[in-house]
């Protein structure tokens, strides 16, 4: 039997939230359309007043519960973005909630669930990952007899999120081609995929992942819901060990293909949304508009809206988005160099190893004096990678003893 999500159910969802959520802009981008000669759109969910779409869901589960459940208080698990939804809705409706967060959840997320709960909030920070705070709001949910308000999969939730596959189809009077969505447990994509299918069947819809936690691509290609190992956190709204059971069958019915984006590929798309459009995306926001480069052929000529999700990114952890860039791009490179202790080495390095264009980002040595060589930990940012090899051929040339730092070494771990 098809699980899906009805037309009635996303259509009483937006008559639930509309006074609530915001119609967010469907933004027209010449830049990207320009740049992938098609009709780009770009949905702004980041310009919500939770600054992203998960207040959709939160709300319109949380309206629908009865009065005793809401005298009982809600649960929630959340990488931050559904905490939110969920802190702003218990404000709104005067109801308890206590939400549960990973402990690596950027401190800019937990203050904002705390400046919409107020006083109807409290936060436990459980675990590494959303996995592990889910388990524990379950258990707590059980013990305490609460009603669990889950990020992704329910009904109600994705009907929420379907509200938006409504609002672009008629911002958009019917004409559009292509929807591509971030997939973290699969309520977004899975509620606008919902709505688009069935209003008109000929729309696409196109799945994106974080490289380091594709749960969703994993599961379909194994044809069942299959839990990760492990995941690389950064993509802190999409980072999900097991997607979800019901957003799994709608998956599977409704989208055409999942691409997997690198996470240094989310960090340049970011850099360039910030610099080149003035939107700050987080990780998350970011994915959809990373995936073009990866569907350009197939988009030629196309209306496209990449929907982005949230806007809730840390200052603090822009340092590391311009690192993950740079590495990506090629044009950051970590090194250990074994340099001969006598003077003029490093200006032997600098002369003769250098291009024009080069610049060392990082030096670390400590002379060690009963030793006639000893390394040091060098990062070197290029002007373009084209820049890489004709480096490497000038230190060969001059006799240096060195070892490229690769992503799996435990040293580039904590450098990047």
């Amino acid at each position: 039997m098809k699980q899906r999500i009805s037309l009635n159910q996303i259509e009483q969802a937006a008559e639930t939230i509309k006074n609530v959520v915001t119609k967010t802009p469907l933004q027209y981008s010449k830049r990207l359309s320009q740049l992938y000669a098609a009709n780009i759109y770009i949905k702004r969910e980041d310009l919500q007043e939770v600054r992203s779409f998960k207040i959709r869901g939160a709300y319109n589960k949380i309206a629908s519960l009865t009065k005793n459940e809401k005298k009982k208080g809600v649960v929630c698990a959340s990488a931050g973005n559904h905490a939110q939804g969920v802190a702003y809705s218990c404000y709104a409706q005067k109801i308890n909630g206590v939400i549960f967060m990973p402990t690596v959840t950027p401190n800019q997320k937990i203050e904002k669930v705390q400046q919409f709960g107020k006083e109807y909030v409290v936060i436990k920070l459980v675990g590494e990952t959303f996995d592990d705070a889910n388990s524990a709001a379950k258990k707590y949910a059980e013990e305490n007899n609460m009603e669990l308000i889950p990020p992704f999969n329910d009904p109600l939730v994705i009907a929420g999120q379907g509200t938006i596959g409504k609002e672009i189809y008629e911002q958009l009077d019917g004409k559009l081609d292509i929807a591509i969505a971030c997939i973290g447990g699969g309520g977004l994509i899975s509620g606008i995929s919902s709505y688009l299918k069935q209003t008109d069947s000929k729309i696409i819809i196109i799945g994106s992942e974080p490289g380091g936690a594709a749960g969703m691509h994993t599961s379909l290609k194994n044809g069942k819901v299959v839990s990760l190992e492990s995941i690389d956190t950064f993509v802190d709204g999409a980072a999900v060990k097991t997607v979800g059971s019901l957003t799994f069958e709608i998956c599977k019915e409704n989208i055409k293909e999942i691409l997997t984006v690198p996470e240094g590929k989310v960090c340049t798309t970011m850099i360039e949304l910030y610099q080149q459009d003035g939107i700050i995306a987080e990780p998350a926001g970011a994915v959809s508009i990373s995936a073009l480069d990866q569907i350009r052929k197939k988009i030629k000529g196309k209306t496209v809206v990449c929907i982005l999700s949230g806007g809730n990114n840390d200052l603090l952890r822009y340092p590391e988005i311009l690192e993950r860039s740079l590495v990506y791009q090629g044009r950051k490179h970590y090194f250990l160099i074994e340099f001969a202790q006598k003077p003029g080495q490093l200006r032997e390095f600098v002369d003769k190893a250098l291009g024009s264009t080069d610049d060392i980002s990082r030096f670390e040595y400590i002379k060690k004096t009963n030793k006639e060589k000893g390394p040091a930990l060098v990062g070197i940012e290029l002007k373009d990678k084209k820049d890489y090899e004709p480096l490497l051929q000038r230190m060969e040339t001059i006799g240096l003893k060195y070892r490229v730092l690769h992503t799996d070494d435990l040293l580039y771990q904590y450098l990047v």
